[in-house]
């Protein structure tokens, strides 16, 4: 996998931007550097309540990562049924899930040992 190494700063604003501008919810950002091989530097990991709301949480992080950055994905999985989306872009993956999915998957207790810091919607304060 391609890892980007410039601007993950700005990268990891945009996408969290994205992911509120359409009311994404309980969104972390879980740094992996300090884990032994790790396979990404940053998750971020959002829900929604609705597979529609699932979609148009990708479409914004798309957009505005796009907007900000210049980047596009270097892939996307998971439009098909937008139970569990995967917005790949190399150093940062984001993960998008329907609320009932990320209960089930739990990926922020698969990654315990990395840094996780909760992300609030500092606009809508």
């Amino acid at each position: 996998m391609k890892k980007r190494s410039d601007g993950a700063e700005v990268l990891l604003k945009s996408i969290i931007k994205g992911i509120f501008d359409k009311k994404g919810k309980d969104v972390l950002k879980i740094d992996l550097r300090k884990l032994e091989n790790p396979v990404t530097d940053y998750f971020v990991i959002c829900h929604g309540s609705s597979v529609t709301q699932v979609d148009s949480i990708c479409d914004s992080v798309e957009d505005v990562v796009m907007e900000k950055t210049g980047e596009k994905p270097l892939h996307v999985e998971g439009l098909e049924n937008c139970f569990w989306v995967l917005i790949d872009y190399g150093n940062v993956v984001v993960h998008i899930f329907l609320e009932q999915y990320r209960s089930f998957y739990s990926l922020e207790s698969l990654w315990a040992d990395a840094h996780i810091e909760i992300m609030e919607d500092k606009l809508s304060k």
